[in-house]
């Protein structure tokens, strides 16, 4: 029943990996100095720990709308094509994104990342508001 959208569901099982995978390596490096007493990281973009737990939360912040649009998408039997490119790309692009943004200070390739996913997003809204109207 759901083969065509075999590339948008996969997309939201990888989705799942990578927010696990970036969880578990947020919590790495705590030690007493860099952090807060409510135990996040103190803000600071030369520390890898902390760019590791800002990863982490804002792949949280973005699970929402990825999954919400993703799922409205192929409950309302969006084409499938387009479904499937587009949750496909929102994962290179947040793969991309958390890579950038622990590996790096690149503020300009990490807001790249965050832009593609973006619009994806509003891409795969947009597709299911045509579908619904």
């Amino acid at each position: 029943m759901f083969e065509a959208y075999s590339h948008a569901i996969a997309a939201l099982a990888l989705w799942g990996i990578l927010v696990s995978v970036l969880g578990a390596n947020s919590t790495r490096g705590r030690t007493a100095e860099n952090r807060c007493d409510c135990g996040k990281p103190k803000r600071n973009y030369d520390d890898r720990w902390y760019r590791s737990e800002r990863a982490f939360m804002n792949a949280v912040e973005g699970s929402g709308p990825f999954i919400a649009v993703t799922v409205a998408a192929i409950l309302i039997g969006g084409a499938p094509f387009w479904v499937n490119l587009f949750a496909s790309l929102f994962i290179v692009a947040r793969v991309g994104m958390a890579v950038v943004h622990i590996a790096t200070v690149n503020q300009a390739a990490r807001s790249l990342c965050f832009m593609v996913g973006l619009l994806t997003i509003l891409a795969q809204a947009i597709l299911v508001l045509k579908a619904a109207f």
